[in-house]
């Protein structure tokens, strides 16, 4: 499919560039985005929870009254579960959430949520861009020439490109920067408006040849 390149004064630059129906025009794949969007929210936990167990939890073995002849309830040590202070019952344990899938199939899902994207219309080109200095100011202006600024936007860029258009949007909430061969489903999907830098294209089309 052929999109149009626009100017960061949001006007378009004559320029037109390919975006290929392999990667942008697939037929979406719901279940394959599914599983890699919650491979990348399993991936993201420290996994590091833990409550301490009846052996564990700090307190004396003792039984604290004798079984009979009191009228009071049963009661071994103040380390029961029973018990306010006490050890947890089947709490959770320290235990490793991450997740692998082939890559074939992660491959299809970016391909999936790019295709989503660009059938909404959300996968705007633009030239290569930097700023002077770093200034939130300027991605704003920017984002508002492209009329996209009242949405959440990923903006993806080619590797090694100046750092001050990763800080001048980094303060932005509803932005997202990252190299457009390391954007994941997850990000794809997360956003609702795709900005590439027109270096950037290549970039992610190699990276999912």
């Amino acid at each position: 499919m052929q999109v149009e390149v626009y100017k960061k004064d949001g006007s378009t630059s004559g320029v037109q560039v390919e975006l290929p129906a392999s990667i942008f025009e697939i037929e979406p794949n719901d279940h394959a985005i599914y599983q890699a969007v919650r491979a990348y929210l399993a991936n993201q936990r420290q996994g590091t929870h833990k409550t301490k167990t009846f052996g564990e939890v700090s307190g004396s073995g003792k039984k604290l009254w004798k079984q009979k002849h009191t009228g009071r309830a049963r009661v071994g040590a103040v380390r029961s579960p029973l018990w306010k202070g006490g050890g947890a019952i089947f709490g959770p344990v320290p235990r490793d959430y991450s997740m692998k899938l082939p890559q074939k199939l992660k491959q299809l899902a970016r391909k999936s949520a790019l295709s989503y994207r660009a059938k909404e219309g959300n996968i705007k080109v633009v030239e290569d861009f930097t700023f002077e200095s770093p200034k939130t100011k300027d991605m704003i202006s920017l984002l508002k020439s492209l009329g996209v600024d009242k949405k959440k936007i990923l903006i993806l860029m080619p590797a090694g490109n100046d750092s001050s258009v990763f800080k001048s949007g980094r303060n932005i909430p509803t932005v997202n920067i990252i190299e457009a061969s390391k954007a994941s489903t997850y990000e794809l999907m997360n956003n609702q408006v795709v900005v590439l830098q027109k270096s950037a294209v290549e970039a992610l089309v190699q990276s999912l040849s």
